[in-house]
Order: C-alpha cells, then sequence, then structure tokens
C-alpha cells in the first residue's frame, strides 16, 4: 500500500509540475506581482519566514591555487576565494555564526538562518576536518540549511557518502551543494584558468541528484568574450538539468586578479545596466517556473571592484530588473521547453 502511495504521489506531482509548467508559457504563474521565484519566497514557503544567510569560512584552499592544476586561481576569482564577505577562517565556526548574527541583528529580527560556506573550494579538506565543521553549523537550532560552495571536480566519493550520512543524520535540515559552473563553453572555461569543464559539471550534478542533494548552479554573465547568445546556451543547458536552484552573477572585473590585471592593460568592454538587466530577464524566461532564483545579481567588494562600477548599486540593478520584468510582462518560465 505505502509504495502504490509513493508512485500516486510522484505523479501527482508531475502532473502538478507539468500543468504548472504548460500554464506558465501564457499566464504569469506567480502571485502578489511576482515574476520569478525568488529564494526569499522559497524560504518563506518552507520555513514560515524571511531566512538569512550567514557567510562562513572553513579556512581551505583551492586546487587551482595550492598548485594542483595552478597556482594563480580562476582569472576572476578574488585573493579572498570569492569569499570577500565571509567572517574570519581563525574563528571557530560557531563564533562565526554568532558573530554574523550580531552584524545584521539591527536589519533583521529574524531567527534562521542559512549556513553558508562561501570562500573557496569547501569541499577540498580532509573528510574528518569536513565533517567536524559542517555539523558544528548544523547543531545550531538557529541554522535551517546548510550551503556548501565548491567545484565540480571536488566531490569524490568520500564527501558525497559525508554528504549523504549527514543529510539522514540532520532530517530537518536542508544540505545544498552551490557549484560552479559559470559557462558551459569550455574555451572561456580555459580562458579563466578555471581547469573545469561543463562534462564535469554534469557528471557533479548526476552523483549529487543520486543522493537526493540538492544543487544550486552558478553562473557567470558577461565574459568579455561570450556573446548574448552564448550566454543563453548556458541558461538553457542548465534549464535542463536536475538543479535545484540558480545564482545569475554578473562579472566583476576585480584588482589583483589575472582579470583585472588585463583589464588595466587594455581595458576590454563590460556590461551597462540596462542591457545586463534585460539580459537576466532573458534567463528568466528560460528557466523553469519552480526554480529557486538565489540571485540575479551580485555586489562585489568596493575596494576592489575596477568595473563596471554601476554594479556597487545592487538596490537600483534589482529595482530595474523588476520593473522591465513589469514593462515586458514577462516572467520565470515564459520561454521554458522542458
Amino acid at each position: 500500500m505505502i509504495h502504490v502511495l509513493q508512485k500516486l504521489s510522484a505523479r501527482l506531482s508531475s502532473l502538478i509540475f507539468h500543468n504548472m509548467r504548460t500554464l506558465s508559457n501564457t499566464v504569469c504563474p506567480f502571485s502578489s506581482g511576482r515574476r520569478y521565484y525568488s529564494l526569499n519566497d522559497y524560504c518563506k514557503e518552507t520555513f514560515g519566514e524571511k531566512v538569512y544567510r550567514l557567510s562562513l569560512s572553513g579556512g581551505m584552499t583551492c586546487p587551482n591555487r595550492d598548485g594542483t592544476y595552478s597556482t594563480l586561481g580562476c582569472a576572476f576569482c578574488s585573493e579572498g576565494g570569492s569569499g570577500d564577505f565571509a567572517a574570519s577562517a581563525s574563528l571557530p565556526v560557531s563564533q562565526q555564526l554568532s558573530d554574523a548574527k550580531m552584524r545584521i541583528a539591527a536589519k533583521t529580527s529574524c531567527s534562521k538562518f542559512i549556513a553558508y560556506f562561501q570562500s573557496y573550494t569547501n569541499t577540498y579538506a580532509p573528510i574528518a576536518y569536513l565533517r567536524s565543521i559542517y555539523e558544528e553549523a548544523l547543531q545550531s537550532p538557529e541554522i535551517v540549511a546548510l550551503s556548501i560552495g565548491t567545484r565540480s571536480d571536488c566531490l569524490g566519493k568520500d564527501v558525497l557518502l559525508l554528504l549523504s550520512e549527514l543529510q539522514k543524520k540532520y532530517p530537518h535540515k536542508q544540505i545544498w551543494i552551490e557549484l560552479g559552473l559559470q559557462t558551459i563553453h569550455n574555451d572561456t572555461l580555459q580562458q579563466m584558468n578555471t581547469h573545469t569543464t561543463v562534462e564535469q559539471f554534469d557528471s557533479a550534478v548526476d552523483a549529487l541528484t543520486r543522493i537526493h542533494i540538492p544543487v544550486i548552479a552558478h553562473v557567470i554573465l558577461g565574459f568579455p568574450n561570450e556573446t548574448k547568445e552564448m550566454m543563453l546556451q548556458t541558461i538553457s543547458h542548465v534549464s535542463r538539468l536536475p538543479i535545484a536552484g540558480i545564482k545569475l552573477q554578473l562579472l566583476h572585473v576585480l584588482k589583483n586578479t589575472e582579470l583585472g590585471n588585463k583589464y588595466l592593460e587594455t581595458p576590454f568592454p563590460v556590461m551597462e545596466r540596462l542591457p545586463y538587466c534585460d539580459l537576466v530577464i532573458d534567463c528568466l524566461e528560460l528557466l523553469p517556473p519552480n526554480l529557486i532564483v538565489h540571485r540575479l545579481t551580485g555586489d562585489g567588494p568596493r575596494n576592489l571592484l575596477l568595473a563596471p562600477q554601476w554594479s556597487t548599486d545592487k538596490k537600483r540593478v534589482l529595482n530595474t530588473i523588476h520593473h522591465r520584468l513589469k514593462e515586458r510582462d514577462t516572467w520565470q518560465g515564459r520561454l521554458f521547453i522542458s
């Protein structure tokens, strides 16, 4: 009987998603003026309130920095390993969480948080160490989800086993993997010195899906050599994968990076605000309507940002995206094809 009920439930979920997808092509499926499925929407539905991300540092490095592949890192990645807003790695995780909550206490009274291991590659360490820092975060009663940023080539069988074990040990907490794709175009990845490929990403998504770990794909828009068509090809590829969420990140040209040094030597064109906002909307149209949008842009550290300077006004960027969605009368999933 249980098996039959499970099959009926799965069939019902499939029908609901099919109907939602079909409807989303002609009528906006979102309520209350919303036009995309944000992380904030998901958290309010799932946890009953707004949930804040607390950026943590696990004190790890990256195979693209320690000499395994390179010592330069990705061409766009800052010296902080894209975790410039994370806490100090010298502090215990519990202290990092406490300090992070104090920093945001003035602007929110929320009581639930996401522990976010952000900087560098957060599965690139001995398993015993990974277990200790992940569990230190998960044991906090205020933490409802653990989000782990990593590379597609740093998810060995031992890491997958650990993630599976923790998911069973903490059934009331969510564990997400934020996986760096950036682009499906391997030529671009090679130029950016990432030492990753789209094939590795797809394989990692498959492995994580098999153990029921939700994947958040990290995509960068605005690489110097990529056309609008190439960027939308990346989004179309992602839209067909069994992932749970996506982060859209504007390319930031930062000081003390390979990309920043090239920019200072010979400035190359970067995206302007309005074209970027329209491109984000084009991306949203191609994504499944039930895919959680974790980010539409980003705010790089002002003291490191070379270009584009308009990106420092994140509120204006988001307001422009919301305004243009209404002007274009469009929404996430309008052009989605499974």
